[in-house]
C-alpha cells in the first residue's frame, strides 16, 4: 500500500467499534479505505427494523466524520460537490443505529431509523429502489435452475 493509500484510510471515530456481528459501535479504531474510489465510499442505507434497502449514497471522509458526530446520515453529493445530511429540509432524517463495513473496508452498510414521515426517496417513496428491471429470458431460466 502506498503512503497515499494509508493516509486515505481514515479511522472510525470513537463513536463505533467492531463487535462479533461485524457492526461498528462505540469505541472503534477500524479504518475505512477512501482511496479506492477517488476519496469516496458507497454507503448502503438499510431500515434497521425490517431490513429494507432504502438508498445508496456516497461518503467522503468529511461526510463520514459528520455522520459520526451528528448521528444522522450525511452524504457527499457528487453533482453539487458538497455535503448534505439526508432529511435536513424535509425532516425525514436517517438516525444511525449501526454501521458495518465490507471485508475490504471500502463500502458501508448503515442501518437507520427514518424520522419524520418515513419518506426517503425524493420521489416520495420509502425506498429509492422501486423501479423493477425486466431480466432477459436467459437469465430467468438460469436463475430458476439454481
Amino acid at each position: 500500500m502506498t503512503a497515499k493509500g494509508r493516509d486515505a484510510q481514515r479511522p472510525i471515530a470513537p463513536r463505533f467499534s467492531p463487535c462479533l456481528s461485524g457492526e461498528l459501535q462505540l469505541g472503534s479504531v477500524m479504518k475505512i479505505d477512501f482511496d479506492k474510489m477517488q476519496g469516496l465510499v458507497p454507503a448502503i442505507v438499510q431500515d434497521a427494523s425490517n431490513g429494507q434497502i432504502l438508498m445508496l449514497g456516497f461518503m467522503n471522509d468529511k461526510a463520514w466524520d459528520r455522520t459520526q458526530s451528528l448521528g444522522y446520515v450525511t452524504f457527499y453529493s457528487r453533482t453539487r460537490n458538497q455535503l448534505w445530511t439526508k432529511g435536513e429540509t424535509s425532516g425525514n432524517r436517517m438516525k444511525v443505529i449501526s454501521v458495518s463495513t465490507d471485508c475490504d473496508r471500502d463500502s458501508l452498510l448503515i442501518k437507520v431509523e427514518v424520522e419524520g414521515a418515513g419518506v426517503v426517496c425524493h420521489e416520495g417513496t420509502r425506498s429509492c429502489f422501486t423501479k423493477g428491471i425486466a431480466l432477459p429470458a436467459t437469465l430467468r431460466v438460469a436463475e430458476s435452475a439454481r
